[in-house]
């Protein structure tokens, strides 16, 4: 009985990494001037409803994970406080040439890109 729960305990730890790594290679692949959501990365990872568990995979990731360009349905910046410094996201966004509107949101009809579908 034990084993059969440490060995399903490791095939969920197992399905975790994968789609933390899944989420991580879309990430990657987000362009320069553009930004994507939570829920667009979740949808390509092939489930739909874990944009939740896309931001807890960006908010431990490395340097090398764009995830500045990761936002909101409506293109809030809600992972800023894992930045260190509130105003980084959006100042690296700014940076990038990303704008935003007067509640400052992203502008998602300019900058939005939609990553296609992982296999």
């Amino acid at each position: 009985m034990k084993n059969k729960k440490l060995k399903k305990k490791s095939a969920v730890a197992q399905e975790k990494k994968d789609f933390f790594n899944r989420v991580y290679e879309v990430a990657k692949k987000i362009p320069y001037g553009k930004v994507t959501t939570y829920g667009d990365i979740a949808e390509a990872c092939g489930i739909k409803s874990a944009a939740r568990t896309v931001g807890w995979a960006l908010n431990g990731c490395g340097p090398d994970i764009p995830a500045h360009r990761v936002v909101n349905r409506y293109g809030a910046l809600t992972g800023k406080i894992h930045f260190g410094d509130p105003n980084l996201m959006e100042d690296l966004l700014r940076s990038e040439g990303i704008e935003f509107d007067k509640k400052g949101c992203v502008r998602l009809d300019k900058h939005l890109w939609i990553p296609k579908r992982s296999k």
